[in-house]
């Protein structure tokens, strides 16, 4: 198994899951008030423990997060809040439909990071004890649970059905 590469993967993911979290944190913010707000939290709190199990394989692995490829991450959340939904200073329908569909952009590269690394496992014991085969379940009933919401969401926004938040 390639070391530095490996590392430079799984810090990849790092900074990809930096994003993810904080997207998913904004995501169930910003909708907590309405119909999506509490699946919304609760794929928050599984993006946040999944973040945490790379973590620990990294650190198992001795993989040292790398610095500023996590705060990458966390800048490139930040900056796609600046995307234009014909609003300046406030949420839209539409602005909820970028969110989840980032969301399931996320959790897609997320499921491809577990579903990788299961390829490994075999031949690298630590790999094998994060439990891949229920990480990759969770992720796949994240974009399920995602798909529903952001259909629901992009309906709304089209149809004008969703009530806007200032």
């Amino acid at each position: 198994m390639n070391g530095p590469l490996l590392s430079t993967y799984l810090n990849d993911h790092l900074a990809g899951s930096t994003a993810g979290r904080n997207l998913a944190r904004r995501a169930a913010a910003n909708n907590k008030a309405t119909q999506y707000g509490a699946q919304l939290q609760d794929v928050a709190r599984e993006i946040a423990e999944d973040r945490v199990v790379l973590q620990r394989l990294m650190a198992s692995l001795d993989v040292t997060p790398n610095p500023v490829k996590t705060a990458a991450g966390a800048a490139a959340e930040l900056l796609a809040r600046a995307k234009a939904n014909r609003r300046l200073f406030s949420y839209s329908p539409l602005s909820r439909v970028v969110e989840i569909e980032g969301l399931v952009i996320g959790v897609r590269g997320k499921l491809a990071l577990w579903t990788a690394l299961r390829t490994l496992q075999a031949t690298e014991s630590r790999i094998a004890a994060v439990g891949l085969p229920a990480l990759i379940e969770r992720a796949e009933d994240q974009l399920a649970r995602l798909e529903d919401l952001r259909l629901g969401a992009f309906q709304e926004a089209m149809l004008g059905d969703a009530p806007d938040r200032d």
